[in-house]
């Protein structure tokens, strides 16, 4: 399964990441750069360590699960 992983530096200086599962594809690196504006601008999101302040970053992450039998 795929994600957008959202990477935001807190009022403390920690990293804070948000997680978007199955994000529409492909994405489009501008449209998450200008939701990432949004969120500081707006304060919609805030974390133990303060309010977010600043974008470190975005990626996709995609992780694949496989089952093991038992027995």
């Amino acid at each position: 399964m795929k994600k957008l992983e959202l990477i935001f530096e807190n009022a403390e200086g920690k990293m804070v990441k948000y997680t978007v599962d199955k994000p529409v594809e492909p994405v489009n690196g501008s449209t998450v750069n200008e939701v990432m504006d949004t969120v500081i601008s707006q304060n919609a999101l805030s974390s133990n360590g303060g309010d977010i302040v600043s974008k470190r970053g975005a990626r996709i992450v995609e992780t694949t699960t496989e089952e093991i039998e038992l027995g």
